[in-house]
């Protein structure tokens, strides 16, 4: 048997919900804590697959991980003693690369598995391997292994030949304790980028230039423990907001930093939703027919990739034909059939997606792809007429916090359920 949702379509979602820790941060202060040797209390984490994924993993090294509540774990380092991360975890989850920096920060040597998790579209690893090497690591990329070892880890100017969240994150960690000063130009923005700078710092890393092109870290010969609560998850406060306007409702959205949903919340006054932005919350509000619109994703301050698939499935149903370009990832549409099961008329032309909208979305059973993909099948079965079964919602479940209950909270018709395969 496997996990589902049921949803009945059709009801409007009223009221206020809080969102959660953000999970791209948190699956990368977990393993940035190794690079100190003292308690790291780590606070707001959001309650998910992929964060306990990464706290097993860091108990399998050795680290001593102590659950204070859902929320607040204490990760104490001081007895870890192994380099290598254990491959039947690493596997289930696409940031493991992660530990690769703080491992080799640590031990100047690691051995973690290729990333596993989400399927749509490679890592772009070779990224990485060029910034440790420049640093004075040898890497090695063999055997679905992605192994690297340094008798000296020193700083270096590294330009990332692409913009990657994954690629400044890895080397800003693997940066802290190196001997001198690394530079890495082109550097994504992104708020969870800033918030890992942020937690690197409070532990007396010296990292200067988070969420501009260029980051600079001064090499530390030691790093503290230290308390750290984590920002509001972007993603998740971008998921509420397309579900509230999918629905016709009105919600307010709370613990929410306004300023990093400015191009969602741009698009969606694009396409006829009320946004009221206060300072700590978003209310989101439709009355009106949805309108067509052209979506580009790009990095950070542009439209995120991870809401691709839920804007997608929002124009779904909205007057007029919109084209949502895919400008991150190479597969990210794989999800579509699905979609066009429950009536959709969308057409994939390579990394572009023309989508004639359509008055009624019917629902059927369907199949999440992949996380974002599952959560944009749920607005799209809020939306439709009839029952929706969305089958694998174990993917939904690496990104998401008690997502059926906060949408039942607000009036949607869902619940958790055995399916069959």
């Amino acid at each position: 048997m496997l996990g589902a949702f049921k949803i009945n379509g059709g009801n409007q979602l009223h009221g206020n919900v809080q969102i959660s820790g953000a999970k791209n941060a948190a699956i990368a202060i977990i393993p940035a804590s190794l690079l100190s040797e003292g308690v790291c209390r780590i606070e707001n984490l959001p309650y998910i697959k992929d964060v306990n994924y990464m706290l097993e993993i860091l108990e399998k090294l050795g680290s001593k991980v102590t659950r204070v509540s859902d929320h607040i774990v204490e990760i104490d380092n001081s007895n870890i003693t192994s380099h290598v991360a254990d491959y039947d975890i690493v596997q289930r989850m696409r940031a493991s690369y992660y530990l690769v920096g703080a491992l080799l920060g640590r031990f100047k040597k690691a051995a973690v598995s290729m990333p596993g998790g989400c399927n749509f579209g490679e890592r772009p690893v070779n990224l990485h391997k060029k910034g440790f090497e420049l640093m004075g690591a040898d890497v090695n990329l063999q055997g679905g292994i992605f192994a690297a070892e340094a008798t000296h880890l020193h700083g270096a100017n590294i330009y990332c030949d692409l913009v990657s969240v994954g690629t400044t994150i890895n080397l800003m960690i693997g940066a802290v304790l190196a001997d001198g000063l690394t530079t890495i130009e082109n550097a994504a923005k992104e708020p969870h980028v800033v918030d890992v700078a942020n937690f690197l710092n409070s532990m007396g890393a010296n990292v200067k230039g988070a969420g501009t092109d260029s980051i600079r870290i001064k090499g530390v010969k030691k790093l503290s423990g230290c308390t750290y609560s984590l920002i509001p998850d972007q993603i998740e406060v971008g998921t509420f907001m397309m579900a509230a306007a999918a629905t016709g409702g009105d919600v307010t959205i709370e613990n929410v930093i306004p300023k990093h949903m400015d191009a969602v919340s741009a698009k969606l006054v694009e396409m006829g939703v009320d946004i009221i932005e206060n300072d700590e919350s978003i209310r989101v509000k439709r009355t009106g027919p949805l309108k067509c619109a052209n979506v580009k994703t790009l990095p950070y301050p542009g439209f995120p990739t991870d809401l691709q698939p839920l804007i997608v499935a929002l124009l779904a149903s909205a007057n007029g034909t919109s084209i949502v370009n895919e400008d991150v990832w190479e597969n990210r549409f794989q999800y579509v059939g699905e979609l066009r099961r429950m009536g959709a008329n969308i057409t994939v032309n390579g990394r572009a997606a023309i989508i004639q909208g359509t008055k009624h979305l019917v629902g059927c059973p369907i199949t999440a792809t992949d996380l974002r993909a599952g959560a944009a099948m749920v607005i799209a079965g809020l939306m439709a007429d009839g029952e929706t079964i969305v089958n694998e919602n174990k993917y939904i479940d690496r990104g998401y916090e008690y997502f059926e209950t906060k949408l039942r909270n607000l009036g949607a018709d869902i619940e958790r359920i055995d399916s069959e395969d």
